[in-house]
């Protein structure tokens, strides 16, 4: 959402300068730095920015340097000269004894001298030509951060499926091990209760199905295949929202969720320390993903 752009545009009446800058935001935040006289401008580039823009704290600076009057530039309003004369008589008109206007007084008279042959009339027009090559060099400089930060991003979601794919494997022999443990634990443990209670043995097979059900329930606990293929559906998803391009952020933000969810419950569920640490790094590379996806619109 960081992007840079500033258009400097001669037109006939003057140089028009139009800066946009953006920085991160989770909404589209606008603001505008106008000079008073150029207030009336502000709809037109607000429909400019909010038609190519949706995310991002963006701030629009536009500044407008009349062109100095050149020596044959300018002309008398003759309109107003008639005005001015009209008024002249009827005050002479009643005082007889005033005294007219000077040629220079009249020359300075607000509005009498203006720019001939040019008219503010096109400002509008200027300023939304520059406004268009402004907002394709801002949008080629949000492009080119948005193709690195999607690099980035691949390659964490590559990191990850090298994770998921080296633990995968691991988990049917983890299980298998600590069933094997826990049972071992449970016979011995019941086996010393029959020594210490022998007025209340229970049946060999009895105790052979109580450690089943209690190793059977154990398994479930630590077993987290389950969470390693929504994994790989979530980092699948990933990388066809950044292929397929457009507005990705909001998507992005949500799949990180469902990514950190499922690494928790691996962490949680650890049995062993590669396990612990394959977790760990998942965390890792999606807070690192989520820090970067709030960059992107």
């Amino acid at each position: 959402m960081t992007g840079y752009a500033v258009t400097t545009r001669e037109t006939a009446i003057g140089t028009v300068t139009i800066e946009l800058k953006s920085v991160n935001s989770r909404f589209l935040d606008l603001q505008f730095r106008l000079n008073d006289d150029l207030r009336a401008l502000e709809p037109m580039l607000r429909e400019a920015i909010m038609g190519r823009v949706h995310r991002g704290k963006l701030e629009c600076r536009l500044s407008f340097g009349r062109k100095a009057a050149s020596g044959n530039s300018q002309a008398l309003n003759g309109a107003l000269l008639a005005t001015l004369a009209t008024l002249q008589q009827e005050v002479q008109g009643h005082f007889s004894d005033a005294r007219a206007f000077s040629v220079a007084e009249i020359l300075r008279w607000p509005g009498v001298l203006e720019e001939a042959d040019i008219s503010q009339d096109s400002l509008p027009a200027d300023v939304g030509h520059a406004m268009q090559d402004t907002m394709a060099s801002f949008l080629d400089s949000r492009a080119r951060e948005g193709a690195a930060l999607q690099q980035m991003l691949e390659s964490h979601v590559d990191a990850m499926a090298v994770i998921v794919r080296d633990i995968a494997p691991m988990i049917p022999q983890v299980v298998a091990q600590f069933q094997q443990k826990v049972t071992e634990r449970m016979t011995e443990a019941l086996g010393l209760t029959q020594q210490e209670r022998t007025g209340a043995l229970i049946s060999r097979d009895e105790a052979l199905e109580r450690i089943r059900q209690e190793v059977t329930l154990y398994g479930i606990r630590i077993d987290v295949a389950e969470e390693l293929t929504r994994l790989n559906t979530h980092l699948n998803e990933t990388r066809h929202i950044l292929k397929k391009g457009g507005q990705v952020g909001k998507r992005l933000d949500f799949m990180m969720q469902e990514l950190n969810r499922e690494a928790n419950t691996i962490g949680s569920k650890s049995a062993v320390k590669e396990l612990a640490d394959a977790a760990m790094a998942l965390k890792l590379l999606i807070e690192q993903m989520r820090e970067q996806v709030q960059n992107l619109e």
